[in-house]
Protein backbone atom coordinates (compact mmCIF):
# COMPACT_ATOMS: atom_id res chain seq x y z
CA UNK A 1 0.00 0.00 0.00
CA UNK A 2 1.32 3.13 -1.04
CA UNK A 3 0.71 6.21 1.27
CA UNK A 4 1.43 10.28 0.55
CA UNK A 5 2.11 11.96 3.56
CA UNK A 6 2.25 16.11 4.16
CA UNK A 7 3.32 17.17 6.95
CA UNK A 8 5.29 20.61 7.98
CA UNK A 9 6.27 19.48 11.60
CA UNK A 10 9.59 17.64 10.63
CA UNK A 11 9.71 16.46 13.87
CA UNK A 12 5.90 14.49 13.50
CA UNK A 13 6.95 13.88 10.19
CA UNK A 14 9.94 11.19 10.79
CA UNK A 15 7.77 9.71 13.34
CA UNK A 16 5.02 9.20 11.10
CA UNK A 17 7.29 8.22 8.22
CA UNK A 18 9.02 5.47 10.03
CA UNK A 19 5.94 3.81 12.01
CA UNK A 20 4.03 3.95 8.93
CA UNK A 21 6.92 2.27 7.01
CA UNK A 22 8.55 0.27 9.51
CA UNK A 23 5.48 -0.59 12.22
CA UNK A 24 2.86 -0.66 9.38
CA UNK A 25 4.75 -2.02 6.32
CA UNK A 26 3.37 0.64 3.95
CA UNK A 27 5.50 2.48 1.04
CA UNK A 28 5.16 6.56 2.41
CA UNK A 29 6.43 9.30 0.22
CA UNK A 30 6.36 12.23 2.67
CA UNK A 31 6.44 16.12 1.45
CA UNK A 32 6.07 19.13 4.07
CA UNK A 33 4.24 21.56 2.12
CA UNK A 34 0.79 21.62 -0.11
CA UNK A 35 1.72 22.20 -3.35
CA UNK A 36 4.10 19.44 -3.51
CA UNK A 37 1.73 17.11 -1.85
CA UNK A 38 -1.54 17.97 -4.70
CA UNK A 39 1.16 18.23 -7.26
CA UNK A 40 2.62 14.31 -6.84
CA UNK A 41 -0.86 13.33 -5.56
CA UNK A 42 -2.47 13.93 -9.10
CA UNK A 43 0.77 12.71 -10.98
CA UNK A 44 1.04 9.27 -9.38
CA UNK A 45 -1.47 6.75 -7.37
CA UNK A 46 -1.77 6.37 -3.90
CA UNK A 47 -4.23 4.69 -1.98
CA UNK A 48 -4.36 6.89 0.82
CA UNK A 49 -3.27 10.72 1.13
CA UNK A 50 -2.65 12.07 4.65
CA UNK A 51 -2.98 15.98 4.95
CA UNK A 52 -2.61 18.44 7.24
CA UNK A 53 -4.05 20.97 7.56
CA UNK A 54 -2.02 23.96 8.31
CA UNK A 55 0.74 23.77 5.17
CA UNK A 56 2.83 25.78 3.94
CA UNK A 57 2.24 27.16 0.21
CA UNK A 58 -1.25 25.36 0.22
CA UNK A 59 -3.37 24.29 3.01
CA UNK A 60 -4.59 21.17 3.47
CA UNK A 61 -7.76 22.24 3.06
CA UNK A 62 -7.09 23.55 -0.23
CA UNK A 63 -5.36 20.47 -1.44
CA UNK A 64 -8.04 18.86 -0.60
CA UNK A 65 -10.60 20.30 -2.50
CA UNK A 66 -8.22 20.72 -5.65
CA UNK A 67 -7.48 17.09 -5.97
CA UNK A 68 -11.35 16.70 -5.43
CA UNK A 69 -12.36 19.44 -8.20
CA UNK A 70 -9.47 17.49 -10.55
CA UNK A 71 -11.88 14.11 -10.36
CA UNK A 72 -8.96 12.23 -7.41
CA UNK A 73 -10.63 9.63 -6.20
CA UNK A 74 -8.29 7.93 -3.36
CA UNK A 75 -8.77 8.33 -0.09
CA UNK A 76 -7.86 11.21 1.68
CA UNK A 77 -7.52 11.24 6.01
CA UNK A 78 -6.50 14.96 7.37
CA UNK A 79 -4.76 15.22 10.32
CA UNK A 80 -5.01 19.05 12.59
CA UNK A 81 -4.86 20.30 15.53
CA UNK A 82 -8.29 21.70 14.96
CA UNK A 83 -10.78 20.27 16.91
CA UNK A 84 -13.80 22.42 17.07
CA UNK A 85 -16.79 20.79 15.63
CA UNK A 86 -17.39 23.34 12.51
CA UNK A 87 -14.02 22.80 11.83
CA UNK A 88 -14.71 19.16 11.72
CA UNK A 89 -17.18 19.76 9.25
CA UNK A 90 -14.91 21.89 7.15
CA UNK A 91 -12.60 19.19 6.84
CA UNK A 92 -15.44 16.32 5.82
CA UNK A 93 -17.14 18.92 3.71
CA UNK A 94 -13.56 19.77 1.62
CA UNK A 95 -13.87 16.53 0.58
CA UNK A 96 -11.09 14.16 3.12
CA UNK A 97 -12.89 10.82 3.73
CA UNK A 98 -11.83 10.72 7.45
CA UNK A 99 -10.59 13.79 10.39
CA UNK A 100 -8.53 13.17 12.93
CA UNK A 101 -7.43 15.85 15.70
CA UNK A 102 -3.65 16.12 16.85
CA UNK A 103 -2.66 14.98 19.39
CA UNK A 104 -3.70 11.73 18.31
CA UNK A 105 -2.63 7.82 19.44
CA UNK A 106 -0.53 6.28 16.24
CA UNK A 107 -2.67 2.78 16.89
CA UNK A 108 -5.82 5.46 16.37
CA UNK A 109 -4.68 6.44 13.07
CA UNK A 110 -3.29 3.15 11.77
CA UNK A 111 -6.86 1.80 12.52
CA UNK A 112 -8.54 4.53 10.66
CA UNK A 113 -6.21 3.94 7.59
CA UNK A 114 -7.18 0.70 7.68
CA UNK A 115 -10.79 1.42 7.83
CA UNK A 116 -9.68 4.39 4.46
CA UNK A 117 -8.03 1.91 2.58
CA UNK A 118 -10.56 -1.38 2.88
CA UNK A 119 -13.19 1.03 1.91
CA UNK A 120 -11.43 3.32 -0.81
CA UNK A 121 -8.93 0.20 -2.14
CA UNK A 122 -10.06 -0.39 -6.05
CA UNK A 123 -7.95 -0.33 -9.44
CA UNK A 124 -7.86 3.94 -10.12
CA UNK A 125 -7.02 3.13 -13.78
CA UNK A 126 -8.41 1.07 -16.23
CA UNK A 127 -5.93 -2.17 -17.56
CA UNK A 128 -6.52 -1.37 -21.08
CA UNK A 129 -7.03 2.53 -22.49
CA UNK A 130 -7.06 3.76 -25.66
CA UNK A 131 -5.78 7.23 -26.48
CA UNK A 132 -5.48 8.20 -30.32
CA UNK A 133 -3.88 5.81 -32.11
CA UNK A 134 -2.07 3.71 -29.00
CA UNK A 135 -3.70 1.44 -26.83
CA UNK A 136 -1.94 0.81 -23.43
CA UNK A 137 -2.01 -2.82 -21.67
CA UNK A 138 -1.16 -2.29 -18.74
CA UNK A 139 -1.10 -5.78 -17.41
CA UNK A 140 1.10 -6.98 -20.27
CA UNK A 141 2.92 -3.83 -19.88
CA UNK A 142 2.31 -3.55 -23.57
CA UNK A 143 1.14 -0.76 -26.67
CA UNK A 144 -0.46 -1.29 -29.66
CA UNK A 145 0.20 1.56 -32.33
CA UNK A 146 -3.05 1.39 -34.67
CA UNK A 147 -3.36 -2.21 -33.45
CA UNK A 148 -0.01 -3.25 -34.12
CA UNK A 149 2.53 -4.41 -31.00
CA UNK A 150 4.83 -2.01 -30.90
CA UNK A 151 8.09 -2.70 -28.58
CA UNK A 152 9.28 -0.42 -25.41
CA UNK A 153 11.84 -0.16 -22.83
CA UNK A 154 10.41 -0.53 -19.42
CA UNK A 155 11.45 2.89 -18.45
CA UNK A 156 9.53 4.26 -22.03
CA UNK A 157 6.56 2.18 -21.04
CA UNK A 158 6.59 4.11 -17.69
CA UNK A 159 7.02 6.97 -19.09
CA UNK A 160 4.32 7.07 -21.50
CA UNK A 161 1.69 5.51 -18.92
CA UNK A 162 2.79 8.34 -16.88
CA UNK A 163 1.77 10.92 -19.01
CA UNK A 164 -1.62 8.97 -20.01
CA UNK A 165 -2.60 8.73 -16.81
CA UNK A 166 -2.70 12.35 -16.63
CA UNK A 167 -3.91 12.92 -19.53
CA UNK A 168 -4.40 16.86 -20.37
CA UNK A 169 -2.18 17.77 -17.30
CA UNK A 170 1.23 19.08 -17.90
CA UNK A 171 3.97 17.27 -15.77
CA UNK A 172 7.46 19.45 -15.02
CA UNK A 173 10.50 17.27 -15.36
CA UNK A 174 11.26 16.80 -11.69
CA UNK A 175 7.83 15.42 -11.44
CA UNK A 176 8.65 12.89 -14.51
CA UNK A 177 12.09 11.95 -13.13
CA UNK A 178 10.76 11.47 -9.82
CA UNK A 179 8.17 9.11 -10.75
CA UNK A 180 9.85 7.26 -13.72
CA UNK A 181 13.32 7.45 -12.45
CA UNK A 182 13.26 7.70 -8.55
CA UNK A 183 13.51 10.30 -6.50
CA UNK A 184 16.76 9.34 -5.37
CA UNK A 185 17.94 8.54 -8.87
CA UNK A 186 21.33 10.48 -10.31
CA UNK A 187 19.88 11.57 -13.70
CA UNK A 188 19.05 15.08 -14.49
CA UNK A 189 16.37 16.58 -16.84
CA UNK A 190 18.27 15.58 -19.90
CA UNK A 191 17.17 12.20 -19.43
CA UNK A 192 13.38 13.50 -19.59
CA UNK A 193 14.55 14.81 -23.02
CA UNK A 194 16.38 12.19 -24.39
CA UNK A 195 13.25 9.58 -23.48
CA UNK A 196 10.25 11.39 -24.64
CA UNK A 197 12.31 12.15 -28.26
CA UNK A 198 12.66 8.05 -28.17
CA UNK A 199 9.14 7.49 -27.05
CA UNK A 200 8.01 10.08 -29.81
CA UNK A 201 9.27 8.00 -32.57
CA UNK A 202 7.88 5.16 -31.83
CA UNK A 203 4.47 6.25 -31.05
CA UNK A 204 3.87 9.05 -33.44
CA UNK A 205 2.29 8.87 -36.53
CA UNK A 206 4.95 9.59 -39.39
CA UNK A 207 4.21 13.41 -40.76
CA UNK A 208 1.41 13.63 -37.98
CA UNK A 209 1.71 16.07 -34.67
CA UNK A 210 3.44 14.45 -31.95
CA UNK A 211 1.11 13.46 -29.32
CA UNK A 212 3.29 14.30 -26.57
CA UNK A 213 3.34 18.40 -26.06
CA UNK A 214 6.16 20.30 -25.24
CA UNK A 215 5.36 23.21 -22.88
CA UNK A 216 8.45 25.35 -22.85
CA UNK A 217 9.95 25.74 -20.16
CA UNK A 218 8.05 23.28 -17.94
CA UNK A 219 7.04 19.94 -18.84
CA UNK A 220 5.26 17.73 -21.40
CA UNK A 221 1.66 16.79 -21.58
CA UNK A 222 -0.23 14.67 -23.61
CA UNK A 223 -3.72 16.20 -24.75
CA UNK A 224 -4.93 13.62 -27.29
Amino acid sequence: MKILLAEDDLRLGKILEHMLKEKEGYTVEWYTNGLEAYEYALASHYDLVILDWMLPKIDGISVCQKLRQNDYSGAILMLTAKDDVLDRIEGLDSGADDYLTKPFEFEELFARIRVLIRRNYAPLYKDTVTVGNIKIDRTKRTIYRNGIETPLTPREFDLLDLLIRNKGQVLTREVILDRVWGYHANVGSNSVDAYIKLLRKKIDEPGKQTMISNIRGVGYSIET
